[in-house]
Protein backbone atom coordinates (compact mmCIF):
# COMPACT_ATOMS: atom_id res chain seq x y z
CA UNK A 1 0.00 0.00 0.00
CA UNK A 2 1.64 3.53 -0.42
CA UNK A 3 2.12 5.88 1.95
CA UNK A 4 0.52 8.47 0.20
CA UNK A 5 -3.86 8.58 0.48
CA UNK A 6 -5.92 11.08 -1.33
CA UNK A 7 -9.51 11.55 -1.19
CA UNK A 8 -11.49 14.67 -1.71
CA UNK A 9 -13.32 17.06 0.39
CA UNK A 10 -15.20 20.22 0.28
CA UNK A 11 -14.29 23.55 0.96
CA UNK A 12 -16.72 23.49 4.27
CA UNK A 13 -15.52 20.28 5.60
CA UNK A 14 -12.02 21.15 5.35
CA UNK A 15 -12.48 24.45 6.92
CA UNK A 16 -14.06 22.49 9.54
CA UNK A 17 -11.82 20.31 10.52
CA UNK A 18 -8.97 23.09 10.41
CA UNK A 19 -10.86 24.62 12.81
CA UNK A 20 -11.16 22.27 15.08
CA UNK A 21 -7.11 20.77 14.76
CA UNK A 22 -6.58 24.44 15.74
CA UNK A 23 -8.77 24.59 18.49
CA UNK A 24 -7.04 21.04 19.92
CA UNK A 25 -3.77 22.64 19.51
CA UNK A 26 -2.10 21.55 16.26
CA UNK A 27 -1.95 24.75 14.55
CA UNK A 28 1.15 24.50 12.13
CA UNK A 29 1.62 20.66 12.80
CA UNK A 30 1.48 17.99 10.30
CA UNK A 31 -1.72 16.40 9.35
CA UNK A 32 -0.80 12.94 10.44
CA UNK A 33 0.44 14.12 13.99
CA UNK A 34 -2.95 14.97 14.45
CA UNK A 35 -5.02 11.94 13.74
CA UNK A 36 -2.82 10.26 15.69
CA UNK A 37 -3.26 11.81 18.40
CA UNK A 38 -7.46 11.58 18.27
CA UNK A 39 -6.83 7.57 17.39
CA UNK A 40 -4.71 7.78 20.43
CA UNK A 41 -6.95 9.78 22.39
CA UNK A 42 -10.19 7.58 21.42
CA UNK A 43 -8.55 4.24 22.10
CA UNK A 44 -7.49 5.17 25.80
CA UNK A 45 -10.48 7.25 26.69
CA UNK A 46 -12.96 3.82 25.72
CA UNK A 47 -10.73 1.87 27.94
CA UNK A 48 -11.01 4.56 30.46
CA UNK A 49 -14.75 4.58 30.15
CA UNK A 50 -14.92 1.18 30.81
CA UNK A 51 -13.43 0.87 34.02
CA UNK A 52 -15.75 3.74 34.96
CA UNK A 53 -19.14 2.19 33.81
CA UNK A 54 -18.24 -1.00 35.47
CA UNK A 55 -17.30 1.03 39.10
CA UNK A 56 -20.38 2.74 38.47
CA UNK A 57 -22.19 -0.02 38.20
CA UNK A 58 -20.84 -1.45 40.95
CA UNK A 59 -21.12 0.81 43.53
CA UNK A 60 -24.98 2.16 42.06
CA UNK A 61 -25.80 -1.54 43.17
CA UNK A 62 -24.50 -1.99 46.11
CA UNK A 63 -25.68 0.87 47.82
CA UNK A 64 -28.83 0.66 46.37
CA UNK A 65 -29.95 -3.06 46.69
CA UNK A 66 -31.06 -2.77 49.48
CA UNK A 67 -33.56 0.22 49.86
CA UNK A 68 -34.88 -1.29 46.40
CA UNK A 69 -36.01 -4.79 47.93
CA UNK A 70 -37.05 -2.86 50.70
CA UNK A 71 -39.42 -0.47 48.74
CA UNK A 72 -40.60 -2.80 46.89
CA UNK A 73 -41.98 -4.51 49.61
CA UNK A 74 -43.60 -1.32 51.02
CA UNK A 75 -45.26 -0.86 47.74
CA UNK A 76 -46.84 -3.75 46.94
CA UNK A 77 -49.92 -3.04 47.92
CA UNK A 78 -50.74 -0.12 45.67
CA UNK A 79 -48.53 -1.72 43.18
CA UNK A 80 -51.80 -4.58 43.07
CA UNK A 81 -54.28 -1.86 43.05
CA UNK A 82 -53.52 0.51 40.86
CA UNK A 83 -52.12 1.41 37.24
CA UNK A 84 -49.64 0.01 35.10
CA UNK A 85 -47.88 2.15 32.99
CA UNK A 86 -48.74 0.03 30.09
CA UNK A 87 -51.98 1.97 30.68
CA UNK A 88 -50.52 5.52 28.87
CA UNK A 89 -49.66 3.65 26.00
CA UNK A 90 -51.04 5.74 23.11
CA UNK A 91 -50.93 3.03 20.45
CA UNK A 92 -53.89 1.28 22.07
CA UNK A 93 -55.88 4.16 20.24
CA UNK A 94 -57.29 1.98 17.17
CA UNK A 95 -56.75 5.59 14.90
CA UNK A 96 -52.80 5.64 16.48
CA UNK A 97 -50.35 6.51 14.26
CA UNK A 98 -46.88 6.96 15.57
CA UNK A 99 -45.86 9.74 13.07
CA UNK A 100 -48.49 12.25 14.98
CA UNK A 101 -46.95 11.70 18.34
CA UNK A 102 -44.25 13.45 19.18
CA UNK A 103 -42.60 14.28 23.38
CA UNK A 104 -40.53 16.86 24.91
CA UNK A 105 -38.16 15.15 27.81
CA UNK A 106 -37.62 18.29 30.26
CA UNK A 107 -34.34 17.38 31.93
CA UNK A 108 -32.92 19.63 34.93
CA UNK A 109 -29.45 20.58 32.88
CA UNK A 110 -28.15 24.42 33.14
CA UNK A 111 -28.87 24.90 29.53
CA UNK A 112 -32.89 25.05 30.68
CA UNK A 113 -32.02 28.26 32.24
CA UNK A 114 -29.43 29.61 29.75
CA UNK A 115 -31.12 29.20 27.19
CA UNK A 116 -34.48 29.91 28.74
CA UNK A 117 -36.32 26.82 27.09
CA UNK A 118 -39.14 26.59 29.66
CA UNK A 119 -40.36 30.10 28.53
CA UNK A 120 -40.40 28.77 25.06
CA UNK A 121 -42.08 26.06 25.72
CA UNK A 122 -44.76 27.77 27.82
CA UNK A 123 -45.39 30.31 25.50
CA UNK A 124 -45.64 28.12 22.41
CA UNK A 125 -48.64 25.82 21.23
CA UNK A 126 -47.16 22.87 21.13
CA UNK A 127 -49.54 19.55 21.39
CA UNK A 128 -47.62 16.39 22.00
CA UNK A 129 -46.57 14.53 25.02
CA UNK A 130 -44.67 16.40 28.16
CA UNK A 131 -42.02 14.22 29.92
CA UNK A 132 -41.06 15.43 32.68
CA UNK A 133 -38.19 14.53 35.04
CA UNK A 134 -39.41 14.78 38.62
CA UNK A 135 -36.66 18.00 39.63
CA UNK A 136 -37.75 19.50 37.02
CA UNK A 137 -41.59 19.02 37.83
CA UNK A 138 -41.95 22.57 40.42
CA UNK A 139 -40.07 24.65 38.17
CA UNK A 140 -42.06 23.21 34.75
CA UNK A 141 -45.30 24.55 36.75
CA UNK A 142 -44.26 27.56 37.41
CA UNK A 143 -42.68 28.55 34.47
CA UNK A 144 -46.44 28.22 32.99
CA UNK A 145 -45.70 24.78 31.81
CA UNK A 146 -48.83 23.04 32.97
CA UNK A 147 -51.51 20.28 32.53
CA UNK A 148 -54.17 22.85 31.65
CA UNK A 149 -52.28 23.63 28.47
CA UNK A 150 -50.77 20.47 27.74
CA UNK A 151 -53.02 17.88 28.46
CA UNK A 152 -50.35 15.07 27.59
CA UNK A 153 -48.49 15.62 31.20
CA UNK A 154 -46.63 13.22 32.45
CA UNK A 155 -43.59 13.11 35.33
CA UNK A 156 -40.88 9.84 35.64
CA UNK A 157 -39.01 9.08 39.08
CA UNK A 158 -37.03 6.48 38.99
CA UNK A 159 -34.68 6.69 42.11
CA UNK A 160 -35.12 5.39 45.69
CA UNK A 161 -33.77 8.52 47.17
CA UNK A 162 -36.22 9.28 50.17
CA UNK A 163 -35.08 13.01 49.34
CA UNK A 164 -36.80 13.55 46.17
CA UNK A 165 -39.72 14.05 48.06
CA UNK A 166 -39.20 17.21 47.86
CA UNK A 167 -40.12 17.40 44.04
CA UNK A 168 -43.32 16.73 44.38
CA UNK A 169 -44.00 18.60 47.60
CA UNK A 170 -45.01 22.25 46.87
CA UNK A 171 -48.58 23.70 46.84
CA UNK A 172 -48.65 24.11 42.52
CA UNK A 173 -48.30 19.98 42.62
CA UNK A 174 -51.44 19.82 44.62
CA UNK A 175 -53.00 22.46 41.89
CA UNK A 176 -52.54 20.70 38.80
CA UNK A 177 -52.05 17.10 40.66
CA UNK A 178 -55.41 15.39 39.37
CA UNK A 179 -54.52 16.50 35.62
CA UNK A 180 -51.10 14.45 35.98
CA UNK A 181 -50.11 11.18 34.98
CA UNK A 182 -46.85 9.85 37.32
CA UNK A 183 -44.64 6.94 36.26
CA UNK A 184 -42.77 5.69 38.73
CA UNK A 185 -40.55 2.64 39.46
CA UNK A 186 -41.60 -0.16 42.04
CA UNK A 187 -38.47 0.47 43.81
CA UNK A 188 -38.94 4.21 44.61
CA UNK A 189 -39.24 5.44 48.04
CA UNK A 190 -42.99 5.01 49.44
CA UNK A 191 -43.13 8.42 51.14
CA UNK A 192 -42.45 9.70 47.71
CA UNK A 193 -44.89 8.37 46.04
CA UNK A 194 -47.21 9.04 48.54
CA UNK A 195 -46.90 13.18 48.47
CA UNK A 196 -47.45 12.71 44.43
CA UNK A 197 -50.77 10.55 45.42
CA UNK A 198 -51.76 12.72 47.77
CA UNK A 199 -51.26 15.91 45.70
CA UNK A 200 -53.76 13.82 43.15
CA UNK A 201 -50.94 12.50 40.83
CA UNK A 202 -51.97 9.41 39.43
CA UNK A 203 -49.69 6.79 39.71
CA UNK A 204 -48.94 4.14 37.08
CA UNK A 205 -45.88 1.98 37.56
CA UNK A 206 -43.17 0.25 35.68
CA UNK A 207 -40.32 -1.95 36.88
CA UNK A 208 -36.91 0.03 36.07
CA UNK A 209 -34.51 -2.89 34.96
CA UNK A 210 -30.94 -2.85 36.65
CA UNK A 211 -30.29 -7.13 37.22
CA UNK A 212 -32.35 -8.97 35.23
CA UNK A 213 -28.88 -10.10 33.05
CA UNK A 214 -28.58 -12.54 36.17
CA UNK A 215 -31.87 -14.91 34.92
CA UNK A 216 -33.87 -16.22 37.57
CA UNK A 217 -32.25 -15.27 40.66
CA UNK A 218 -32.41 -11.80 39.71
CA UNK A 219 -34.62 -9.11 42.03
CA UNK A 220 -35.69 -7.82 38.79
CA UNK A 221 -37.16 -11.70 37.83
CA UNK A 222 -38.71 -12.23 41.76
CA UNK A 223 -40.16 -9.16 41.73
CA UNK A 224 -41.66 -9.50 38.66
CA UNK A 225 -43.34 -12.83 39.43
CA UNK A 226 -44.57 -11.26 42.92
CA UNK A 227 -46.40 -8.29 40.84
CA UNK A 228 -48.13 -10.54 38.62
CA UNK A 229 -49.05 -13.07 41.78
CA UNK A 230 -52.16 -11.10 42.36
CA UNK A 231 -52.83 -8.04 39.49
CA UNK A 232 -51.54 -7.37 36.85
CA UNK A 233 -51.37 -11.22 35.27
CA UNK A 234 -49.84 -9.75 32.13
CA UNK A 235 -47.18 -7.77 34.20
CA UNK A 236 -46.00 -4.02 34.29
CA UNK A 237 -43.79 -3.28 31.61
CA UNK A 238 -39.63 -2.67 32.40
CA UNK A 239 -37.13 -0.11 31.25
CA UNK A 240 -33.81 0.68 31.30
CA UNK A 241 -33.13 3.62 33.18
CA UNK A 242 -29.38 4.14 32.71
CA UNK A 243 -28.88 5.31 36.08
CA UNK A 244 -30.85 8.59 35.68
CA UNK A 245 -34.32 9.93 35.69
CA UNK A 246 -33.30 11.59 32.59
CA UNK A 247 -32.53 8.50 30.61
CA UNK A 248 -35.66 7.02 32.24
CA UNK A 249 -37.65 9.65 30.47
CA UNK A 250 -36.42 9.75 26.92
CA UNK A 251 -37.26 5.35 27.20
CA UNK A 252 -40.87 6.47 28.86
CA UNK A 253 -41.62 8.89 25.87
CA UNK A 254 -41.28 6.01 23.01
CA UNK A 255 -41.53 2.18 24.81
CA UNK A 256 -44.09 3.68 26.97
CA UNK A 257 -46.35 6.27 25.11
CA UNK A 258 -45.42 5.07 21.88
CA UNK A 259 -43.79 8.64 20.67
CA UNK A 260 -41.72 8.51 17.41
CA UNK A 261 -40.33 12.09 18.12
CA UNK A 262 -38.22 12.49 21.62
CA UNK A 263 -36.70 15.95 21.92
CA UNK A 264 -34.70 16.63 24.81
CA UNK A 265 -34.08 19.88 26.85
CA UNK A 266 -32.02 20.17 29.60
CA UNK A 267 -30.33 16.60 29.02
CA UNK A 268 -26.71 17.93 29.17
CA UNK A 269 -25.33 15.16 30.71
CA UNK A 270 -22.03 17.51 31.37
CA UNK A 271 -20.90 20.86 32.55
CA UNK A 272 -20.30 23.94 30.23
CA UNK A 273 -16.72 25.14 30.19
CA UNK A 274 -17.26 28.43 32.03
CA UNK A 275 -18.97 26.56 34.48
CA UNK A 276 -17.13 26.62 38.47
CA UNK A 277 -15.04 24.38 39.16
CA UNK A 278 -16.74 24.21 42.19
CA UNK A 279 -20.01 23.19 41.26
CA UNK A 280 -18.22 20.49 39.03
CA UNK A 281 -15.97 19.03 41.73
CA UNK A 282 -19.03 18.88 44.22
CA UNK A 283 -21.65 17.19 42.02
CA UNK A 284 -19.04 14.34 42.39
CA UNK A 285 -18.29 14.88 45.79
CA UNK A 286 -14.11 15.04 44.57
CA UNK A 287 -12.09 17.47 47.35
CA UNK A 288 -11.79 21.36 45.84
CA UNK A 289 -7.85 20.95 46.63
CA UNK A 290 -7.85 18.11 43.61
CA UNK A 291 -4.89 18.64 41.57
CA UNK A 292 -6.52 19.32 38.19
CA UNK A 293 -2.76 19.30 35.52
CA UNK A 294 -2.18 15.72 36.19
CA UNK A 295 -3.22 13.59 33.52
CA UNK A 296 -5.55 11.04 35.90
CA UNK A 297 -7.85 14.25 36.47
CA UNK A 298 -8.14 14.84 32.23
CA UNK A 299 -9.00 11.23 32.10
CA UNK A 300 -12.22 11.39 35.16
CA UNK A 301 -12.93 15.40 34.27
CA UNK A 302 -12.46 15.31 29.98
CA UNK A 303 -13.11 18.59 28.34
CA UNK A 304 -15.58 17.33 24.96
CA UNK A 305 -16.17 19.51 21.83
CA UNK A 306 -19.69 19.28 20.67
CA UNK A 307 -19.46 19.54 17.23
CA UNK A 308 -23.25 19.94 16.51
CA UNK A 309 -23.85 22.81 18.88
CA UNK A 310 -20.37 23.95 18.79
CA UNK A 311 -19.49 24.10 22.16
CA UNK A 312 -17.19 22.48 24.59
CA UNK A 313 -18.11 20.63 28.06
CA UNK A 314 -16.76 18.87 30.96
CA UNK A 315 -18.17 15.61 32.20
CA UNK A 316 -17.04 14.24 35.46
CA UNK A 317 -17.16 10.70 35.82
CA UNK A 318 -20.76 10.30 36.62
CA UNK A 319 -22.17 12.35 33.69
CA UNK A 320 -19.75 10.12 31.73
CA UNK A 321 -21.45 7.26 32.53
CA UNK A 322 -24.76 8.72 32.13
CA UNK A 323 -23.57 9.85 28.67
CA UNK A 324 -22.34 6.82 27.27
CA UNK A 325 -25.29 5.10 28.07
CA UNK A 326 -27.79 7.30 27.09
CA UNK A 327 -25.96 7.40 23.32
CA UNK A 328 -26.02 3.92 23.32
CA UNK A 329 -29.44 3.65 23.89
CA UNK A 330 -30.01 5.77 21.43
CA UNK A 331 -28.25 4.13 18.97
CA UNK A 332 -29.79 1.09 18.92
CA UNK A 333 -33.63 2.02 19.45
CA UNK A 334 -36.17 1.17 16.42
CA UNK A 335 -35.61 2.46 13.60
CA UNK A 336 -38.81 4.33 14.04
CA UNK A 337 -38.33 6.63 16.94
CA UNK A 338 -36.26 10.02 16.40
CA UNK A 339 -34.06 11.40 18.90
CA UNK A 340 -33.87 15.41 18.29
CA UNK A 341 -31.60 17.21 21.24
CA UNK A 342 -32.57 20.14 21.41
CA UNK A 343 -30.85 20.92 24.48
CA UNK A 344 -28.47 23.40 23.01
CA UNK A 345 -25.04 22.38 24.40
CA UNK A 346 -23.68 19.51 26.64
CA UNK A 347 -22.63 16.14 25.16
CA UNK A 348 -25.51 14.17 23.71
CA UNK A 349 -24.45 14.04 19.91
CA UNK A 350 -23.37 10.74 17.69
CA UNK A 351 -25.32 8.43 15.71
CA UNK A 352 -29.09 8.60 15.82
CA UNK A 353 -28.86 11.89 17.79
CA UNK A 354 -30.82 15.45 15.43
CA UNK A 355 -29.63 18.40 16.79
CA UNK A 356 -31.30 21.29 15.87
CA UNK A 357 -32.72 24.89 18.64
CA UNK A 358 -35.01 24.54 20.46
CA UNK A 359 -36.88 26.74 18.89
CA UNK A 360 -36.91 24.71 15.60
CA UNK A 361 -38.31 21.66 17.04
CA UNK A 362 -41.01 23.75 18.63
CA UNK A 363 -42.09 25.74 15.34
CA UNK A 364 -42.04 21.93 13.70
CA UNK A 365 -44.39 20.79 16.27
CA UNK A 366 -46.61 23.55 16.98
CA UNK A 367 -50.26 22.55 15.98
Amino acid sequence: MSDDLEFSISEDTLEKITTLKDQMGFTGKEWDEWFNAIVDSYSKSTKNQSKIEKVFEKNHYKSNYKNWVKYFSLNINDIWNESSARDLDLSSNSNYDPAQHSAIVIGAGPSIKKKKHLEMLAESNYQGNIVCTDRSLIPCLKAGITPDKFPNFNVVTIDPLELLKKFYDDEIVNKYGEKINGVFSTVISPVTVDIARKAGIKIHWLHSLFDYDEGEKSFNQISALIVRAKSHINGLPAIQTGGNVGTAAWFVSWQILKCSTVGLIGINHGWDEDDSWDEILAHSNAPKDIDRTTSQFQTLYPKIYNPDFDCYCIQDPTYQYYSNALKEFISRSPEWVKTINATEGGCIFGKRIISRPFKDFLNSHNN
